[in-house]
């Protein structure tokens, strides 16, 4: 597939979109397989387009849609245009109506293409295309006052295309590099340590606290000592500093806009991309 045709078709809280040029130039020259273990929305899956990848997210909802645009993109698209294309004239009450059954989908792990339609149409009906859940698991992010069109047919026939031939997971991120060997790429995206070392948030109900991103850290010395190529992005924080720092690794400083960030004011930051080559 040519990378051109290919690109995420939700939107993702630290989408890797506006750093793909910063990651390719970092990339290594050549490498085995495909590793990354926080797909999230998959920006640098399709523009990369590897032969041999696996993905993997904690979200099991997120990858669910991955499953069944890969296997049933037709049947999906069916369901999203249904959707669509049912919306009453009061769109904010569609919304919370759709979000509703989405939900009680959720609670009864209905992991079909139903939810996998349901998961797309909110993601770009809700605010700010976030994914944030209650202590329930419940997804409980308002309407964006949107009546557009949910996906592009095309695109979705062209991920369905790239996707064939990748290894899909929903599961912990170490246990997706379990079969990661010398030569093969690792890249990290992982949820972002918090700007405020204070109030550590969760974008999942599974959370992502201090020992997951000390976990994260220590995945990654072990990756290097097997020989794996490793790239990690995340916030500049004193934090990820500390994790990384003194070690060898490679740790460039990048500026980046939150276009996700309700404050204005807060769109502006840095973020590191570290690598162990």
């Amino acid at each position: 597939m040519s990378n051109s045709s290919v690109a995420p078709f939700v939107k993702w809280a630290g989408g890797k979109r506006q750093l793909l040029p910063q990651i390719k130039e970092r990339m290594p020259e050549k490498y085995n397989n495909y590793y990354e273990p926080f797909v999230g929305g998959g920006a640098v899956l399709f523009e990369l387009s590897p032969v041999n990848a696996l993905i993997n997210d904690i979200n099991k909802a997120l990858i669910n849609v991955y499953k069944k645009i890969c296997v049933q993109p037709k049947a999906f698209l069916n369901e999203v245009n249904r959707l669509d294309r049912e919306m009453w004239e009061d769109g904010k009450a569609y919304y919370y109506a759709v979000r509703e059954h989405y939900n009680d989908k959720l609670m009864r792990d209905e992991y079909d293409v139903e939810l996998a339609a349901l998961f797309v149409f909110i993601n770009k009906h809700c605010f700010n295309g976030l994914y944030r859940v209650n202590g329930k698991g419940l997804f409980n992010v308002p309407y964006n006052q949107s009546r557009t069109a949910s996906v592009e047919e095309k695109l979705i026939m062209n991920v369905s295309e790239a996707l064939k031939g990748v290894t899909i997971m929903d599961g912990d991120f170490e246990s997706a590099c379990t079969n990661a060997v010398k030569g093969d790429f690792v890249f990290f995206d992982s949820p972002y340590a918090p700007l405020n070392p204070t109030s550590f948030e969760s974008y999942t109900k599974e959370g992502f606290d201090i020992e997951s991103h000390r976990r994260l850290a220590m995945l990654y010395d072990n990756l290097t000592a097997r020989g794996c190529y490793c790239m990690l992005t995340n916030h500049n924080t004193k934090f990820i500093n500390e994790l990384y720092g003194n070690k060898g690794y490679k740790i460039d400083v990048v500026s980046v806009k939150r276009f996700i960030n309700s404050d204005a004011s807060n769109r502006v930051g840095e973020e590191v991309i570290i690598c162990n080559y």
